[in-house]
């Protein structure tokens, strides 16, 4: 079956499944394979559950119609995707960056919607898997698409954009993440900045930010490009107001107060704020877009509980956004102030002189209570409370239980931290 007859497929089934558990009726299902487990074995069971269609790669599974045998199932997703990309008239806006993609592309999403009929990534479905099933989604009267990219490894983000071929793209920023796998943080530009390079070599347009000395001086000599800034006048100014805990900010004479908590979501709002600005969303819609936005999963909220106003960010963390949060949580008023911070992954080599880096940071804050968790941190030189393990904490709270007060929370998803919540 060429992809040209599977496309047709999916249009008269247009909903796609990779997991019999999660099964959408009369839909196709692509029998994904993966270390673990061999989804051609779960195709009669996909059918069973009411599956139109399996797309499988091993013959010997195939027992009627239904089957439909291709070389490689993931290849054939990826291609599927494109093509659909392609039939599409929906514009396709792609973002990537080292932290802040989620949560920009998020209010991308509530920005354009005031406007136009859009989808974005769900979640963080953001790898080679999630970037096709994204593309899948647009429906025939979606009119924008906003991709998010993730990468941990160089060549991954080229990868990525010869499947999505967007018109727009963005990169949130450079920061220290996923260094394992970049190969330090000149790994992470170069990776990353693939994205430019397939809009520069395709000659579609990049927004950016101005105030950032990485992307300016990467696209220098480009003219398709975009901009916004705090203090350049030759691209879209907006103003940073403050934090009170919120990012407030003004554009063109409009004040809008946000509840995203950190001057490191101002750049995001600021993205979404351009891109409303450029697709022609009333300067007022794009107000209230980004004033009702609320964080969720995990990412900076703001919540109340038992006498505690906890900034809850334990969706992820790097060096980078480690010290973000660190700094502004300092700049937060009011006390008492306790952080309990988790190891951050994929580090690499540089993950003990990492770790030491945020404890010596930490150290030099005022704060009033500090809880290092995980065995990077344990490892770490200091007379600092130090856990081995989130058990190790849990069993110290419980306890000694936390002065009520101001809590920041945060770590990489692997050490789940907001298992603390339950513990207060």
């Amino acid at each position: 079956m060429t992809i040209t007859e599977l496309h047709a497929l999916f249009l008269a089934h247009p909903t796609i499944s990779t997991d019999t558990r999660k099964i959408k009726k009369n839909g196709l299902f692509f029998a994904l394979k993966g270390p673990n487990f061999n989804g051609n074995a779960f195709a009669q069971d996909a059918l069973e559950k009411g599956a139109a269609y399996a797309i499988i790669d091993d013959p010997s599974y195939k027992t009627s119609d239904r089957f439909v045998v291709c070389k490689d199932v993931l290849t054939t997703l990826q291609q599927l995707a494109t093509f659909h990309r392609q039939y599409s008239n929906a514009r396709i806006i792609s973002l990537t960056g080292s932290n802040g993609k989620t949560t920009t592309k998020e209010l991308i999403n509530v920005v354009l919607s005031k406007k136009y009929r859009t989808i974005a990534t769900v979640g963080n479905l953001n790898n080679h898997i999630g970037v096709p099933l994204t593309l899948l989604s647009i429906k025939e009267d979606t009119e924008i698409a906003i991709v998010e990219m993730g990468a941990n490894h160089k060549k991954e983000i080229a990868a990525l954009s010869s499947i999505a071929q967007p018109d727009f793209g963005y990169i949130t920023n450079f920061g220290k993440a996923h260094l394992e796998g970049f190969g330090g943080v000149e790994g992470v530009i170069q990776g990353k900045s693939e994205l430019y390079d397939y809009l520069i070599g395709n000659h579609k347009h990049v927004f950016f930010n101005a105030d950032d000395g990485i992307q300016k001086e990467k696209l220098n000599a480009y003219t398709k490009k975009i901009g916004f800034s705090t203090q350049d006048h030759q691209f879209y100014n907006i103003v940073f107001l403050g934090t009170d805990p919120y990012v407030s900010l003004e554009f063109e004479g409009k004040r809008a107060n946000t509840q995203l908590v950190g001057k490191y979501n101002f750049t995001n709002c600021c993205a979404a704020i351009l891109m409303g600005k450029y697709f022609s969303v009333p300067l007022d819609d794009i107000k209230s877009a980004i004033a009702s936005y609320r964080p969720q999963n995990n990412r900076s909220q703001i919540l109340d509980k038992d006498g505690f106003s906890i900034v809850l960010d334990a969706y992820n963390a790097n060096p980078t956004s480690m010290k973000a949060a660190l700094e502004n949580f300092d700049s937060m008023p009011n006390h008492p102030k306790t952080i309990i911070i988790g190891d951050m992954f994929e580090l690499g080599s540089t993950a003990k002189e990492e770790h030491q880096a945020i404890v010596d940071l930490a150290a030099k804050l005022h704060f009033d209570h500090i809880y290092l968790v995980g065995t990077n941190f344990f490892g770490t030189n200091t007379t600092l409370n130090k856990f081995n393990s989130f058990d190790d904490l849990k069993e110290h709270l419980l306890k000694n239980p936390l002065e009520k007060g101001n809590l920041l929370i945060k770590g990489s998803r692997g050490m789940a931290l907001e298992r603390v919540l339950d513990i207060l």
